[in-house]
């Protein structure tokens, strides 16, 4: 099969890693990809969000399956484009993305559905969210409706930093409206199910440290690292969010005439009275999707096909009994504003261990070798026979990695600890 996977982060390294193992893989291609990826795949200079220009690489080059990594090219309505043009996709269309591209309309499906989630209101204005804040006071949990590149939440302790976050996220890329929620407690867990609109057929859990720095202090990342399993989302729990929120989230989506085909990611928080929605992203997560296809026994390229031609009844998974923990390294600064351009070394060594791969995210090569070229740069991740063994390689390679203005928490997997 020839394969197409659009991103260049830590996540479509490790589906391009994982895809290159399949004995169907004839080509792969990246766009635009990273050093890593390149190792893997052919890197392309194509722009991941114009569907035009991915539609026609496709006729081109006669790939079998597209395979839509990040959020972006999905609000692009690229999926959407590629399904008229007859080529296989895996991946939402825009309109199913929306449970991702807006937080508003999440919401709104839950409530259809009768999905556990957090109470919440919507706003458009400034000052009528500022309104409701002051009469509902903190902690409070404030979100921008549209993407935000993962950044788009603030659990504000205080009142005067929820109207601060208000300011902020109405000032930002996802800044149309703002879903003010109230702030659950509970731990935090990722699911993972792959569907084609009729079957759901589930992947795994996970959980991830979302805060900069060790303790869960400092501002809301994309991720800084995550493991899996995670022995707080049982089968029990599991079998729970596909009854109450899974399943009849897309039930719904089909009722209203947009099925939806790909893989759903699930944050949720494990609360007292149950697990409850915190969002959906309409992709694989990162870091968690470094740490789950490592696990993976099964052969993904055919299962993703399936996915995309319908017949995913015809498939089944088989896991490796390990554990899986990856560590995120990032740029100082992150996730504010940080440099590029500093050379990483030290990389060979530190994946010697044949448990470990290093996923690369922000890289890219420069003078014969590898420099930092974003904020979250590098995903150090190790299998163990349990969570303490695959927790010290990750870590033992981490350390190995020499890169100057570089950091990562050392506290990765606190919870399972």
């Amino acid at each position: 099969m020839r394969v197409l996977v659009l991103g260049g982060g830590g996540r479509e390294h490790a589906l391009c890693w994982s895809i290159a193992r399949s004995p169907l893989l004839t080509k792969l291609w990246c766009a635009p990809g990273n050093a890593g990826i390149a190792g893997v795949a052919e890197c392309l200079g194509l722009n991941p969000d114009a569907p035009d220009d991915v539609v026609a690489f496709c006729e081109r080059e006669s790939v079998d399956l597209l395979v839509i990594g990040p959020e972006a090219p999905l609000a692009a309505g690229v999926s959407d484009a590629a399904r008229a043009a007859g080529i296989a996709v895996f991946g939402p269309s825009r309109a199913a993305a929306q449970l991702e591209i807006s937080k508003a309309f999440t919401k709104e499906i839950c409530r259809a559905s009768g999905a556990p989630t957090a109470d919440y209101a919507t706003f458009e204005t400034p000052g009528d969210a500022k309104a409701y804040v002051t009469e509902k006071g903190a902690p409070i949990v404030i979100k921008a409706d549209g993407l935000a590149a993962g950044k788009g939440v603030v659990v504000a302790e205080t009142e005067s930093e929820a109207l601060d976050a208000i300011d902020l996220i109405f000032g930002g890329p996802g800044g149309g409206a703002v879903v003010v929620e109230e702030m659950l407690t509970g731990e935090e867990a990722s699911f993972f199910v792959l569907t084609d609109g009729d079957t759901i057929l589930p992947l795994a859990g996970a959980q991830d440290h979302k805060r900069a720095h060790d303790g869960d202090t400092g501002p809301n990342t994309g991720g800084m690292g995550a493991y899996s399993p995670a022995p707080a989302f049982t089968p029990v729990i599991e079998r729970a969010v596909m009854e109450k929120i899974v399943a009849p989230m897309l039930t719904e989506m089909k009722a209203r005439g947009t099925p939806y085909s790909g893989v759903l990611y699930v944050g949720l928080m494990l609360t007292a009275e149950g697990p409850k929605l915190i969002e959906i992203n309409a992709r694989f997560g990162d870091p968690e999707c470094q740490c789950i296809l490592p696990r993976l026994e099964t052969d993904l390229l055919p299962v993703l096909y399936a996915c995309a031609k319908g017949t995913l009844k015809d498939q089944s998974l088989d896991w490796k009994t390990d554990s899986c923990l990856t560590i995120v390294m990032a740029a100082n600064g992150y996730p504010g504003p940080y440099e590029r351009g500093d050379p990483i070394t030290g990389l060979d060594e530190a994946a010697s261990d044949p448990n470990v791969t290093i996923f690369h995210a922000g890289t890219k090569s420069q003078d014969g070798g590898i420099v930092a070229n974003g904020g979250r740069v590098l995903g150090i991740t190790a299998m163990g026979r349990n969570f303490s063994d695959a927790r010290a390689r990750a870590y033992e390679a981490a350390n190995g990695v020499r890169w100057e203005t570089g950091f990562f928490r050392s506290d990765i997997g606190w919870r399972a600890l």
